[in-house]
């Protein structure tokens, strides 16, 4: 179970500095990270990394399309936790 947290943390620690590190190429006008590979880490469990840096660097946090998208993957890995809870409970 503890790997499992440590797999979480260094996922949502990637997710937060890809996002940044792409907040930081679109300010000097370098080469950007595509949002497909951004979303790619959200759907790998960097929900939260991804959140907290969309918020601390304001970045994606105007372009719905983006937006939408995440979102998506959001209420995806809310069923699957819920789904994964609830068939649990049924076998107890």
């Amino acid at each position: 179970m503890t790997t499992l947290l440590y797999l979480f943390l260094l996922v949502n620690f990637i997710a937060f500095i890809v996002i940044g590190y792409d907040k930081y190429s679109a300010v000097k006008n370098k080469k950007r990270i595509s949002e497909k590979a951004l979303l790619t880490w959200v759907a790998l469990g960097g929900t939260i990394g991804s959140s907290l840096a969309m918020s601390v660097f304001r970045h994606k946090t105007s372009k719905t399309s983006y937006l939408w998208k995440f979102s998506g993957i959001v209420v995806l890995q809310i069923l699957i936790v819920f789904g994964l809870f609830y068939f649990d409970m049924l076998t107890l």
